[in-house]
C-alpha cells in the first residue's frame, strides 16, 4: 500500500512490516501504540524502523494512519488517570 509519511511516499506491505519488526524489541509505550504480532510498540518506534527516519520528521499520526490502513490495531495515548501534585495548579505552593 503506497502512503506518505513526513511528505516521502512509501510502499508498505503487511507482512514486510511484521518481518522488519520481528527481532526489535519493544520500547516502553508512552505515547500511541500498535499491536504487531504479540508485541505491542510505540508507533513512533515502529515509523523509524520501517522508515529509516529520525523520529521528529514524522508524527505518530501519520505512521498510525498508515498502519491502520494496513490493517495493524493502534492505540492513542492513553490519558493520565490522577493528576500529580506537581501538575495540580490548585494547589497552594510548598
Amino acid at each position: 500500500m503506497r502512503c506518505v509519511i513526513a511528505r516521502f511516499p512509501f510502499d508498505l506491505i503487511k507482512g514486510e512490516v511484521e518481518q522488519s519488526m520481528a527481532d526489535i524489541q519493544p520500547e516502553s509505550v508512552t505515547g500511541a501504540s500498535v499491536v504487531i504480532g504479540p508485541r505491542t510498540y510505540p508507533v513512533k518506534q515502529v515509523g523509524e524502523v520501517i522508515t529509516r527516519q529520525d523520529r521528529r520528521d514524522f508524527t505518530e499520526f501519520e505512521v498510525a494512519r498508515a498502519l491502520t490502513r494496513l490493517g495493524f490495531v493502534c492505540r492513542a495515548a492513553a490519558a493520565p488517570t490522577q493528576p500529580s501534585a506537581l501538575t495540580d495548579w490548585s494547589a497552594e505552593p510548598v
